[in-house]
């Protein structure tokens, strides 16, 4: 028999399954961008902590009525 498969990695992310991108192309969910989204799996754990750092931020942004 082969060798077992390599565990998948926990991959922290933001998404809540909320993947619709809004008119400043970023997701009304998680608050990347479209780019970024797509990018996820691809970036180092310290460039996803970096971007999660700022979501907050683009959140607020977002849903700013001032």
């Amino acid at each position: 028999m082969g060798e077992p498969a390599s565990p998948i990695p926990d991959i922290e992310s933001p998404c809540i399954g909320t993947c619709t991108l809004g008119p400043e192309g970023l997701c009304i969910g998680c608050f990347r961008s479209g780019e970024e989204v797509g990018d996820w799996l691809k970036y180092s754990p310290e460039r996803r902590r970096s971007i999660m750092r700022e979501l907050p931020l683009r959140g607020q942004q977002l849903f700013d009525d001032g």
